[in-house]
């Protein structure tokens, strides 16, 4: 059987790997973005010069070859879901030896991962040169050319991505000027601590922040290029550089008009089949018509894309597998602070979630801990700056442990308490004052060292 892969991101590559431990189907994987799979999240390294490309890619050039999957370097122009062909527009490579593209391919089962593209809204300017997202290996490449004598850059948008972006010119001495058009740095997701605190970090690395402030317009210099932006609030920000990071969106423009069932992205069932027989679809570009509860019918995050390429392999391969993406959990890095959340952790929480917040005088560290003011079960946990254990923290949030064990018990969750402060008494400290008149205030227990952890994980679920 012929299994054709569209996409060599962590979705498609693992989806690659697991078909071939399963079985011995013919894999190609086809991508016109890089010859072989990289780590996308280390692209702001890459710039920042502390990686060289080569070193964001997992497997030697053997490894495709010894494990028998086909790597084709080209762009997915069409395809003819009837007759099972792909229409194909070679892509550019160094590496001349490769076998030539051919114009047409055929495959028995197709697996679409084509991943994310930067959303655009219609500003006056937006296709000007000068004016890119930062998703794909192309527009690292972009932005690198355009970086010498680079007088600003300004970033429109408010995520993950604008902050890499604003680290990435500010390693340079680029000045960075970045728009966001909510109250508050990621006020959607963080609670409104947490956000204020990656706001005072932004403007302490001399960052200039503006709050409550969209993009009205990208402005050309006369010869195609961006000199300048203009803002809702009137205002004009000479620049030569627009980064654009308002979000992304599936990357499914070439399927519009086909008879794949589309809604934001390509809609797919427990088992990530669409609605054409052999035809399935993960990660970024996926939209589960039926999302467990809680959980958003697209997420655009590296961990489910894994989880969606092996179970798509299962199925694939004759053996039954419901997409479960398990326990909510995001990292990531806002310039100098690292972020970590597991479970439930809501922004604008209803009033049974109750929150437990101690942060350091420092201003650039914190724990959150969400419990269920009904049941005392534990909900979630959200780090600024502090690293606890992801399979504690994920079976206390599983067992639905109680809030009162989860604390006394937390020095199991610390990621390194040999090298790094601990903070657990603190934490501790501000539930007992919280505690209504007549709680019975509680105590860290002394459940420590890696010991203790592996014993905690080998107990049974509850």
């Amino acid at each position: 059987m012929k299994i054709a892969i569209i996409g060599n991101g962590i979705s498609g590559i693992t989806a690659a790997r697991w078909i071939r431990k399963l079985s011995d189907h013919e894999i190609t994987v086809i991508s016109g973005e890089t010859d072989y799979f990289f780590s996308r999240t280390a692209l702001m390294y890459i710039y920042m010069g502390h990686m060289r490309f080569n070193d964001t890619v997992p497997y030697e050039p053997w490894f495709w070859k010894k494990n028998r999957i086909n790597l084709l370097r080209a762009w997915v122009r069409n395809i003819d879901f009837d007759n099972k062909t792909l229409m194909l527009d070679k892509a550019k490579s160094p590496h001349k030896t490769r076998p030539a593209i051919p114009d047409l391919f055929q495959y028995d089962k197709l697996i679409i991962a084509t991943g994310s593209s930067p959303n655009k809204f219609g500003w006056p300017g937006q296709d000007l040169k000068g004016v890119r997202g930062l998703y794909s290996y192309q527009d690292l490449a972009y932005m690198e050319r355009y970086s010498e004598n680079l007088n600003r850059a300004v970033i429109v948008g408010g995520g993950l991505i604008g902050i890499e972006m604003a680290e990435m010119f500010h390693s340079r001495n680029i000045p960075v000027t970045f728009l966001v058009r909510e109250e508050s740095y990621w006020n959607n997701v963080l609670p409104k601590e947490e956000s204020e605190m990656v706001n005072r970090h932004i403007k302490e690395h001399h960052i200039d922040l503006r709050l409550k402030t969209e993009l009205k317009e990208i402005v050309d210099d006369g010869n195609g290029n961006a000199c300048a932006v203009i803002t809702n609030q009137g205002e004009r920000i000479e620049c030569g550089y627009v980064g654009l990071t308002a979000g992304v969106h599936p990357n499914i423009g070439f399927l519009k008009d086909t008879t794949l069932e589309i809604g934001r992205g390509i809609k797919v069932n427990k088992h990530l089949e669409t609605n054409i027989k052999d035809v399935y679809a993960i990660g970024d570009c996926a939209e589960q018509t039926q999302p467990l509860p809680g959980r958003r019918g697209i997420e655009a995050i590296w961990y489910t894309g894994r989880m969606m390429g092996e179970t798509v392999a299962y199925n694939i391969c004759g053996q039954t597998k419901d997409y479960n993406p398990g326990i909510w959990f995001n990292s990531a890095k806002f310039l100098d602070i690292e972020y970590q959340v597991y479970g439930t952790v809501l922004a604008h929480p209803p009033e049974h979630h109750i929150s437990i917040y101690w942060e350091h005088q420092d201003g650039k560290k914190s724990i959150r801990i969400i419990y269920d003011g009904n049941n005392q079960e534990i909900l979630g946990f959200n780090l600024m700056g502090i690293r606890y254990r992801h399979e504690v923290c994920e079976k206390w949030i599983r067992d639905k442990a109680n809030i009162v064990d989860v604390l006394t018990n937390l020095g199991l969750a610390n990621f390194d308490p040999e090298f790094y402060d601990e903070y657990e008494r603190q934490l501790i400290h501000s539930y007992n004052q919280q505690l209504d008149k007549g709680g019975t205030p509680i105590t860290l227990q002394k459940t420590r060292g890696l010991d203790a952890v592996i014993r905690f994980l080998r107990q049974p679920f509850s």
